[in-house]
């Protein structure tokens, strides 16, 4: 399998400083991110009291705040309507993603537009439970069997930089194989794609907003998209901010669907995924600079010695009001709706961090709708993402010179 040459030279790598063509914006943008990198060195010493204190609370009423703003439009359960304008808003995301996307990266070392940096992909196994509610038997989780995976585990991009210099965010990108029955995209037969990230919400309610935070990302002064009151986009901000933090290990986190999905007809779910791991990694060094790729570094030495397992929950929506399908910056309640283990992800003790292996996340592709129909994805950003991921797919692979590859997880790499 060809793999891309990487290329050190490209802007992408480390973080550009603002251009928004006027001196007091990119200064204000610089300040914000200058901050950001300052609290990040001494995060972890307070941060885990915050957490377990006031953060489930303050999600609770940032939520409140933003349903107050909110109208009722009468939507049913696993419903979805399509917005005005939904298909303007996404052809605007993927011209200014594929722009940026080029201004980032050099034929050959081209990077993915989001969930950038990998810090490792490893091999899986996801076995759906038999104690599964009668009525969340559907799809994949109708009866017990075991997948296997690749999992990949990675930073939020645009760039790749320093783990210290990220915004305090990881995803997980889970590709499921041998899965039967026919996909809702017909460029791989065999697979099932699963993502979550780190906070519990996705950064943007909708394609519109998604629109108008793309254009500031390619200024390289995202703060701004977030700095609009009418929109409630700064309550987007607060929402964002009580869960981004610096991380200690991707195999340590909760990830979030964010977005919901179909579980069977005529139901709808959001997943996570929620780390069995009870230790937390030390970051190394702080509050001074520890190593720029730490985050690997303890997922090296996790799966150096032992399994790691995730808990695969579902969450199916009981309110249509307040789990909405086409918001996806409303946090999704427990209290309405617990989140109820149906899978177990096994990651073995392995060794991962081969050359050879980190390069083959390169020429993968993720997208929500490599799917079975029952768990079709629901909402504008997941319609969006049918179409914006497969460009932006395409657009990677075609100037990397690599072709698109369906992995059936016997793929071998050699060591170090």
């Amino acid at each position: 399998m060809a793999t891309s040459a990487r290329s050190e030279a490209a802007p992408g790598y480390g973080l550009p400083p603002a251009n928004t063509g006027n001196w007091l914006l990119n200064r204000i943008s610089n300040a914000s991110i200058a901050f950001v990198h300052l609290e990040r060195r001494f995060d972890p010493f307070f941060r885990p009291l915050f957490d377990a204190l006031f953060r489930e609370a303050l999600t609770l009423a940032t939520t409140a705040l933003i349903n107050l703003g909110r109208k009722d439009e009468g939507f049913k359960i696993a419903e979805e309507r399509p917005e005005p304008d939904e298909e303007a808003y996404l052809d605007d995301i993927i011209a200014t993603m594929g722009k940026q996307m080029e201004g980032l990266w050099k034929p050959g070392g081209y990077q993915r537009g989001g969930n950038t940096k990998t810090h490792g992909i490893v091999r899986g196994e996801f076995t759906i439970r038999d104690d599964i509610p009668a009525n969340m038997k559907r799809g994949i989780y109708a009866t017990p069997r075991t997948f296997p995976a690749w999992v990949r585990f990675s930073g939020p991009g645009p760039y790749i930089t320093a783990d210290i210099d990220d915004v305090g965010f990881m995803s997980m990108s889970i590709k499921l194989m041998e899965v039967p029955g026919p996909k809702l995209m017909d460029d791989e037969k065999f697979t099932l794609d699963m993502f979550g990230v780190s906070t519990p919400t996705f950064v943007t309610a909708d394609t519109k907003s998604n629109a108008d935070l793309q254009h500031w990302s390619l200024k390289n002064a995202s703060i701004f998209h977030f700095l609009k009151f009418r929109n409630h986009h700064v309550l987007d901000l607060i929402m964002q901010s009580l869960w981004i933090k610096t991380q200690s290990s991707p195999l340590e986190s909760q990830y979030f669907s964010c977005v919901p999905y179909l579980l069977g007809e005529g139901q709808a779910m959001q997943y996570s995924m929620r780390s069995r791991l009870k230790t937390r990694t030390r970051v190394p060094r702080l509050p001074l600079r520890p190593s720029d790729n730490y985050l690997r570094d303890a997922m090296i030495a996790t799966l150096a010695r032992q399994d790691v397992e995730f808990d695969i929950l579902l969450q199916l929506q009981t309110d249509p009001f307040k789990m909405p399908i086409e918001n996806n910056a409303i946090y999704w309640p427990p209290r309405l709706s617990p989140r109820i283990p149906a899978a177990v992800l096994r990651i073995p003790q392995q060794t991962f961090d081969s050359p050879a292996q980190l390069d083959f996340a390169k020429i993968l592709s993720y997208n929500p709708w490599h799917c079975i129909a029952e768990h079709r994805p629901l909402g504008n950003q997941s319609r969006a993402r049918l179409h914006m991921y497969k460009t932006l797919s395409t657009l990677r692979q075609s100037m990397n010179g690599v072709l698109h590859y369906e992995p059936n997880g016997s793929e071998t790499f050699p060591p170090n």
